[in-house]
């Protein structure tokens, strides 16, 4: 019997919402899931927050402040999340899809290039640090953590954020690291919708999967769950 062909990925717009209820959702979504469920993407903008990684250390957050931090159970070491700043997340049964971490890091990264080269902005991955980097600044860092064969979290793209924050932290637990942004790469900063579409769609091209892009205003049923979470403008 032939498999049947993997239903589009359905992508939610979600908006600016603070991080925690977001990360619940994800979890609940990941927990939950069943043969019948389908993959989904969802993009936003987080209120300021550091979130730490299962590998961070408390010596890479220098000097938060005011800014809350969050232990988290993605991969990876201490980033900053904040508005003007894309955050996509694959939920994905990569299981089901024989998918392996390595190729869904890849594509996550390889779909950022992507969109960045649509602005004309040449970037790349590096071998020795997951993300992608203008030259020797980073633009977009990335964390995954797949639980029962499905994966979350995972790639966060400065759009046109305050970097200062950066500045707290030795970001992904590299002391020193420069950071940059598109609106410092390019003449005219672009929406956040257009280079969320140019990058989601890069992802779905990097996947070999379809895309089925949620109403505007539209919240994934375990975004509707969860409190603390408002309704996308």
């Amino acid at each position: 019997m032939s498999e049947r062909p993997a239903l589009p990925i359905q992508v939610f717009c979600l908006g600016r919402q603070p991080y925690l209820p977001v990360w619940e959702a994800m979890r609940a979504l990941t927990d939950g899931r069943d043969a019948e469920t389908r993959d989904q993407c969802w993009v936003v903008e987080h209120e300021p927050v550091f979130t730490q990684g299962q590998a961070g250390k408390p010596e890479h957050l220098l000097m938060p402040g005011d800014i809350p931090v969050v232990q988290t159970d993605r991969g990876g070491q201490v980033t900053y999340h904040g508005p003007g700043q894309l955050v996509v997340y694959p939920l994905l049964d990569v299981r089901r899809s024989k998918l392996g971490v390595r190729e869904l890091v890849t594509a996550l990264e390889q779909a950022v290039v992507g969109a960045l080269g649509d602005l004309g902005v040449t970037a790349a991955a590096r071998a020795d640090a997951p993300g992608v980097y203008v030259g020797e600044a980073k633009i977009a860092s990335l964390g995954l953590r797949i639980r029962r064969g499905a994966s979350f979290h995972g790639v966060a793209l400065n759009v046109d954020m305050d970097l200062g924050p950066f500045a707290r932290i030795n970001p992904c637990g590299y002391a020193g690291m420069a950071m940059t942004r598109i609106s410092d790469l390019v003449a005219a900063t672009p929406d956040s919708d257009s280079v969320a579409r140019s990058l989601v769609g890069h992802l779905g091209r990097q996947l070999g999967r379809e895309l089925d892009w949620a109403a505007p205003g539209e919240l994934p049923e375990h975004c509707q769950r969860q409190q603390g979470l408002s309704l996308p403008s």
